[in-house]
């Protein structure tokens, strides 16, 4: 994917840092020294200029970004590129959102994913981006423990087994657990027991690791 990054501080080259390797990563930043620092360090193209200019960002590639994120120091920046990148019919723009006030306006703009305060938002961007299917609820200590909703798929193999059935197989992992199943056609939450059987279209609630939650909503899924 062309993912562009508005924004070269903490959370910005972090981002950079997670995804560089597997996706092209432009990073915009009005230093010229955060760019140089973040090109030399990580190898992501880097942009000298604001973000909330047009020929900044069609110079970076607006034209054909997969994602933009808006991860500016203030709620204004990150608005006005919101605006711009939708005007460019960016499918996927993702915004840090310091003053719950932005939120509507967000909205609005056309952000699809916002996130508020520093902590966690480095790993839910870099999930929200590569593991779109899994919706993580909470995360502790560095996602030694975390809370994830996945939706089982129409034609998913697990669908019918019971969560017994499930976490016998060899390729489920042993520290993740099926803690919650939400009926969708009956709008019902299920606390599971063993016997309890897993259908499509269902959402699981999964508690474990990250990594963890990512084999077994493979193994869910496939």
């Amino acid at each position: 994917m062309y993912i562009l990054i508005a924004g070269g501080g903490i959370l910005g080259r972090n981002i950079a840092k997670a995804l560089v390797k597997r996706h092209d990563v432009v990073v915009i930043d009005k230093d010229r020294k955060i760019c140089e620092n973040i090109y030399s360090n990580y190898g992501a193209v880097t942009v000298n200029g604001d973000a909330t200019k047009l020929e900044i960002l069609k110079e970076a590639g607006i034209e054909k970004c997969d994602i933009a994120l808006g991860v500016m120091p203030n709620d204004a920046n990150n608005l006005a590129f919101t605006i711009l990148s939708k005007n460019f019919n960016v499918e996927k723009i993702f915004v840090r959102m310091r003053e719950p006030e932005y939120k509507s306006a967000y909205e609005i703009a056309g952000a699809t994913n916002m996130a508020a305060g520093v902590d966690m938002l480095v790993d839910k961007f870099v999930m929200d981006i590569e593991q779109p299917e899994i919706r993580r609820v909470a995360s502790f200590s560095n996602g030694k423990a975390e809370v994830s909703i996945i939706t089982i798929p129409t034609k998913a193999k697990c669908s019918g087994k019971t969560i017994s059935e499930v976490a016998q197989l060899k390729s489920f992992p042993k520290n993740c657990v099926i803690a919650g199943i939400f009926d969708q056609e009956n709008d019902k939450l299920i606390i599971p027991r063993g016997n309890r059987r897993i259908y499509s279209n269902n959402q699981v609630f999964l508690v474990g690791t990250k990594e963890s939650i990512a084999g077994a909503a493979k193994l869910l899924m496939n």
